[in-house]
């Protein structure tokens, strides 16, 4: 089949959860035999790529740059109608879209392309995220209704996600988590450039925008600087903007005159495995998240995780990790302190993390669960009566 992906900024992979989703989902229907495009948008790719309008990535996907408006709030929808536009010309059998933002367009296919199958997941509820003004958060809450409403098949990566469309939209949806692979073998030669030394550091691997809640974990971290509690570990952070400057410029403040909280920007490859073996400990605070793929390869590297108590995170952090109150800076601090004066706790709960997430949560699984959804839209098939929001 020809598989359209559309919504991603792009591949290959330079930063975003639903950014390695695809790219590693792609990769996997590529394989299995399928056609896979990905559109991307060209600010997005590596120096030397962006004049290149298409170009084959790997055995069986492709990527095409379609036109964009490289704007906070046009970027992604711009993007999605000039990729839908491209994908129905070219023939597209199946338009997958990613994220309740570009869902909103998941009309276009169906009325002007009736043979195109059309998937949507559904990642997480963006209309919480703080970045967003009052009129973008009333689009992605449309987005949310039109990724229940359009798609023949819709996907949830959580299973809170899953109750969530079930009971809000009335709509039956499948539940296909994010997935991660088996970390493969990495020194140590990357963290010196940073100041960090093997064992001796906390990260925290996230894109910089507020409702991901590193402001929380600076001050936590601070508080237990200030009374000598840290054990001599820093704090690594890890990760950029994203349409987001002023909050990092504010975070950098924050963190000023602390010099055990380093910055290190957006890591990748090799880089990234490294500081993520190299880890004491992971810190996730964020405030919202459909399933945070930093935290199930924090857990497949076999690292202890403190992440928010919000129950996306909890369906693999409950049993698996540690959890602090939602936003509560106070329980942050003591629940860390905690994790940082038992050492031989972060190590069991990483042994125990490590096997549960390999166990549950691979790639090779999503593409299969994925791959068979496709098998199942076949023509002929019922349009689908579209959901009513819950009063």
């Amino acid at each position: 089949m020809r598989i359209a992906m559309i919504g991603q900024k792009g591949i290959p992979t330079q930063f975003g959860g639903i950014e390695r989703h695809v790219e590693e989902l792609s990769r996997r229907l590529g394989r299995m035999g399928h056609e896979v495009v990905v559109y991307t948008r060209a600010w997005y790719l590596p120096a030397g790529r962006q004049a290149r309008r298409q170009y084959r990535f790997s055995k069986g996907v492709s990527v095409v740059i379609t036109p964009t408006i490289n704007t906070k709030h046009l970027d992604a929808i711009v993007h999605t109608f000039t990729a839908t536009v491209h994908a129905i010309s070219s023939g597209a059998d199946i338009i997958h879209y990613h994220g309740v933002g570009p869902s909103l367009l998941s009309w276009i296919p169906r009325v002007f392309s009736p043979r195109t199958r059309v998937v949507a997941t559904f990642h997480c509820i963006d209309r919480k995220h703080q970045k967003w003004n009052l009129v973008a958060r009333l689009m992605l809450g449309l987005g949310e209704w039109a990724a229940c409403a359009f798609p023949h098949e819709t996907i949830t990566v959580s299973k809170t996600l899953e109750a969530y469309c079930r009971d809000r939209y009335n709509r039956d949806v499948r539940y296909v988590p994010n997935g991660i692979a088996q970390p493969g073998r990495a020194g140590s030669a990357a963290l010196a450039k940073f100041g960090l030394t093997r064992g001796n550091y906390l990260i925290m691997v996230s894109r910089l925008v507020r409702h991901k809640g590193a402001h929380y974990l600076v001050k936590a971290f601070q508080d237990l600087e200030k009374r000598q509690l840290t054990r001599g570990l820093k704090l690594a952070i890890v990760g950029d903007s994203a349409f987001t400057d002023d909050y990092v410029a504010e975070l950098k403040d924050l963190a000023a005159g602390c010099g055990n909280i380093v910055f290190t920007g957006y890591q990748q490859g090799r880089e990234l495995r490294e500081i993520f073996t190299n880890a004491y400990a992971v810190v996730h605070p964020s405030e919202s998240e459909g399933l945070p793929i930093a935290v199930l390869e924090a857990m497949s590297y076999g690292k202890t995780v403190l992440a928010s108590d919000i129950p996306e995170i909890m369906e693999v952090t409950r049993e698996h990790g540690l959890n602090f109150k939602n936003k509560s800076v106070p329980d942050l601090t003591r629940k860390l302190r905690h994790l940082i004066a038992h050492p031989e706790l972060a190590r069991s709960k990483g042994r125990a993390a490590r096997t549960f997430a390999l166990a549950n949560y691979h790639w090779d699984d999503v593409a299969k669960a994925v791959d068979q959804l496709y098998l199942t839209l076949g023509p002929g098939r019922q349009k689908i009566k579209a959901p009513v929001p819950a009063k």
